[in-house]
């Protein structure tokens, strides 16, 4: 199933900039593949390392079992680098494209190895593995002021490679072989002492990082909105319920962008809590009898819901009555 799934994502056209990152599978039951991420919404569950576009729409992925013996065909950089150089093969070489990954996964190895096959890549990084680089140190920076930054470059072989230290709230150090500091623009912050909004330098590596990061991201929130709640004592039943939720919301980004393409107005788009009760509906009539019976004609599901659920004035779902959230549990799940 893993494979046949990262066999079809691999066919979808990318977009021109990619995000590396980790996503949780909530999970508590015993499993020597569970993880613990802190910093997590969800702190235990499996590990799925992903590559997906800006937009959201992944392209690649693998689940987190340790250590993985590097293919022979790709270099070794390192066990954390080797897992982009994995996600990044169906990424077209020569062709520019923009890939972000934060300091889990950045290196310079990493970086140069991605200049050598023409990927431009952006990483937050650590400290330690800068060799040779003397950046500020925070105190220093904090006394400047924020925004206040750093830059060092360094050529290596006709790769350049750009060190950014920049301080807001705190610091955090940025390497890029294709971006650094320049230009420098203003960007909105909150003033604690103020009580105002001011105006803080950004240089121009750390906006493109973040306006670019957040594919997978957005990925687990649309994932999180109506993920599948099945119980089980299978452990891998909780992946396959995950994958099918991802593959839903991945057809359905698929949906938005052919329907942006197509010039058609976001008011008229499905919602995915229709597109997802559509696809509820269409495998429960799946391989039935339907024709048409006497008698008065039932409604359908998801045109009955979008026609009593309850929005506020800004189109968000606020509530939604007791008949409707069964009738929708048993077209899902069947009980």
């Amino acid at each position: 199933m893993v494979t046949h799934l990262t066999s079809k994502l691999q066919t979808i056209p990318m977009s021109e900039k990619l995000a590396v990152d980790e996503q949780m599978v909530p999970f508590k039951g015993r499993n020597r593949l569970k993880q613990y991420l802190p910093a997590k919404p969800k702190k235990w569950g499996y590990k799925i390392l992903i590559l997906a576009g800006s937009d959201g729409v992944p392209h690649n992925f693998e689940i987190y079992t340790g250590r993985v013996v590097q293919p022979p065909e790709l270099p070794d950089v390192g066990a954390s680098g080797n897992v982009v150089l994995r996600l990044a093969q169906p990424i077209p070489r020569q062709q520019n494209y923009k890939v972000f990954f934060d300091n889990w996964f950045t290196s310079v190895p990493l970086i140069l190895t991605l200049a050598q096959q023409r990927i431009h890549c952006t990483g937050t990084v650590r400290s330690n593995r800068l060799p040779g680089v003397n950046l500020m140190c925070d105190v220093e920076l904090k006394r400047t002021g924020r925004g206040s930054l750093e830059q060092k470059m360094a050529m290596v072989g006709e790769t350049t490679l750009h060190a950014v230290k920049w301080y807001d709230n705190r610091s955090v150090s940025l390497l890029s072989n294709y971006i650094g500091a320049h230009p420098v623009t203003d960007v909105d912050r909150w003033d604690g002492k103020q009580k105002k909004i001011i105006k803080v330098p950004c240089p121009a590596v750390v906006r493109e990082y973040n306006k670019n990061m957040g594919g997978v991201d957005l990925l687990d929130s649309l994932i999180a909105l109506y993920r599948n709640k099945i119980r089980s004592k299978k452990w891998y039943h909780r992946l396959m319920f995950h994958f099918i939720d991802m593959t839903i919301v991945t057809a359905w980004l698929l949906y938005k962008r052919d329907c942006s393409s197509s010039g058609m107005r976001k008011q008229e788009q499905m919602r995915l809590y229709t597109f997802k009760s559509y696809i509820a509906e269409s495998l429960c009539k799946s391989g039935k009898n339907l024709e048409r019976k006497r008698g008065r004609p039932s409604s359908t599901i998801a045109g009955d819901l979008e026609a009593r659920i309850v929005l506020d004035t800004r189109g968000v779902v606020v509530r939604l009555k007791k008949d409707d959230r069964d009738r929708l549990h048993e077209s899902i799940y069947g009980v």
